[in-house]
Parts: C-alpha cells; structure tokens; sequence
C-alpha cells in the first residue's frame, strides 16, 4: 500500500485553472478590442 498523494488530481486542476485563465484573457481583450473599434469608428465619423 502507498501512503503518498497521487499528484494527478492537482496537476490536472493546475491544467484546467490554467486554460480556463488564458480562454477569460483572450474574451477580456477582445471585448476591449472591440469596445476600441467601437469608438475609434465614432470618433472618425464626427
């Protein structure tokens, strides 16, 4: 019988919190990327 962690579970979840991080950045600037379009568009039609 083993008596140590399995370290499986929480590499996975580094994995998963990692991914999930970058997929929430990648949204996050994007809408600011389009929200700068957005208003670069309104200025240049003033």
């Amino acid at each position: 019988m083993r008596e140590t962690l399995d370290q499986w579970p929480f590499v996975i979840a580094a994995f998963a919190v990692a991914i999930l991080a970058t997929l929430a950045l990648v949204a996050w600037s994007w809408i600011a990327m389009r929200r700068a379009e957005a208003k670069r568009e309104r200025a240049r039609r003033r």
